[in-house]
């Protein structure tokens, strides 16, 4: 087993280090989730996420981001949420992230969690399982050029 260090990437002395990984044991789409209505991310944290994924991109590996809680973010999402892609303020806070971290607008997904409902919505879940099958999507692309 191969315990995940944050401080260093995986070298050959590491225990559990395969010099010749199954496609199993790679990583086939890099996801990053974020909150809508969340402060703005420190610059810290911001670089790291941006050098993670300048790495994916050298490893051929696709990204994608979730931005979740986007009915806290907007008041017209919030009313009905088949306003989503008519929301200035999320259209804007997705672009912020697109140019700080370097993934593309088409690759952001915008998401409602489910916090307070008891029953399924249908706008919802459409929402989620178009971030899953892109999420599949993606994943079915890096294994096929493997």
């Amino acid at each position: 087993m191969v315990l995940f260090n944050p401080v260093s990437p995986l070298t050959q002395r590491d225990l559990g280090y395969s010099p010749t990984p199954s496609a199993d044991d790679k990583v086939h789409v890099l996801v990053c989730v974020l909150s809508a209505n969340a402060p703005q991310i420190k610059p810290s944290v911001v670089e790291k996420m941006k050098n993670v994924r300048e790495t994916a991109s050298e490893l051929g590996i696709p990204q994608m981001a979730i931005t979740t809680k986007i009915d806290e973010l907007c008041g017209e999402i919030e009313k009905d949420l088949k306003n989503v892609y008519m929301s200035k303020c999320l259209r804007q806070k997705m672009k912020d992230f697109s140019a700080a971290v370097g993934i593309p607008m088409n690759c952001i997904f915008p998401m409602k969690n489910y916090s307070e409902e008891i029953k399924l919505n249908d706008d919802v879940d459409t929402l989620i399982l178009s971030a899953l099958r892109k999420m599949i999507d993606f994943g079915d692309d890096f294994i096929e050029k493997i």
